[in-house]
C-alpha cells in the first residue's frame, strides 16, 4: 500500500510539472530537416544559427477575414520561428471582421491570453464536467483576458467596425482542435448512429452537418 501511494504521488507530481521540454542550453533551433521524431523538434548544430532563425514578419498586416466566419487567425509558433523550440511560447494574431466568429475551439497544450488591439470582442470559456460553467466578458481596447489550458473557448467580434487581437500561448506549438470541425468534419467520419445518439438529434441533422463544409480559419 506505501509503495503504491509512492508511485501515485510520483504520477501526480509528474504531472503537475507537464509542459513544453525546457531547454538545457541558450536556445534549440529546431531542424525542420531531421528525420529524427521526438516531442518537440530536434535541434540543429546551436553554431549554424542565424539571426533568421528567431525572426518572424508581417503580423502588422491584417489576416483575410472575407470567409464564412469572419475570421482568420495568423499564428506564430515553432513552425514560423524555429527559435521557438523548447521555450514554451508562441502567439497569434486574431482578425475580425464585423460579427466575424473565433468558433469555439481548444488548444491542448497551451493557456492563451488575449489582449484587444482594436474594437470589442465578445469572449468566453467552458470550464469541464460536470460544471460546464460558462464565463463571458465583453472586452475592448486594451482589455486582456486568460482561457486556460484545455477548455472550450470563443471569441466573437460584437462592435460595428473590424477587431483585431493579439494572443500569447504557453507552448511552442499549442495546437488548436475546432469543436465542430472535428466532431462533424472528421475524416473518416464518426459514426452519424453515434452521433445522433451523442446529441440526441435525428440521424438526417447529423448527416447534413457531416456534408456541410467546415473551414479552417487558422493561417
Amino acid at each position: 500500500m506505501k509503495l503504491l501511494f509512492l508511485v501515485l504521488l510520483s504520477l501526480v507530481a509528474a504531472l503537475c510539472h507537464a509542459s513544453d521540454p525546457s531547454q538545457l542550453q541558450d536556445f534549440c533551433v529546431a531542424d525542420f530537416h531531421s528525420p529524427i521524431v521526438v516531442n518537440g523538434k530536434v535541434c540543429k548544430n546551436p553554431m549554424m544559427a542565424k539571426p533568421e532563425d528567431f525572426f518572424f514578419n508581417g503580423l502588422d498586416k491584417p489576416g483575410n477575414t472575407s470567409n464564412p466566419l469572419g475570421s482568420m487567425v495568423t499564428a506564430v509558433n515553432v513552425q514560423q520561428i524555429p527559435g521557438l523550440n523548447t521555450l514554451g511560447i508562441s502567439l497569434a494574431r486574431i482578425d475580425f471582421a464585423p460579427k466575424g466568429l473565433n468558433p469555439p475551439h481548444t488548444h491542448p497544450r497551451g493557456t492563451e491570453i488575449l489582449v484587444v488591439l482594436e474594437g470589442c470582442l465578445y469572449v468566453g470559456f467552458v470550464t469541464s464536467n460536470p460544471e460546464n460553467r460558462l464565463f463571458t466578458k465583453k472586452l475592448y481596447k486594451g482589455d486582456v483576458f486568460v482561457f486556460p489550458q484545455g477548455l472550450i473557448h470563443f471569441q466573437q467580434n460584437v462592435g460595428d467596425g473590424d477587431a483585431v487581437a493579439l494572443a500569447a500561448l504557453s507552448s511552442q506549438n499549442p495546437g488548436v482542435i475546432t469543436i465542430a470541425n472535428a466532431v462533424f468534419g472528421a475524416k473518416p467520419p464518426i459514426s452519424d448512429d453515434l452521433l445522433a445518439k451523442a446529441f440526441q438529434v435525428d440521424k438526417n441533422v447529423i448527416d447534413e452537418l457531416q456534408s456541410a463544409f467546415w473551414m479552417d480559419n487558422n493561417n
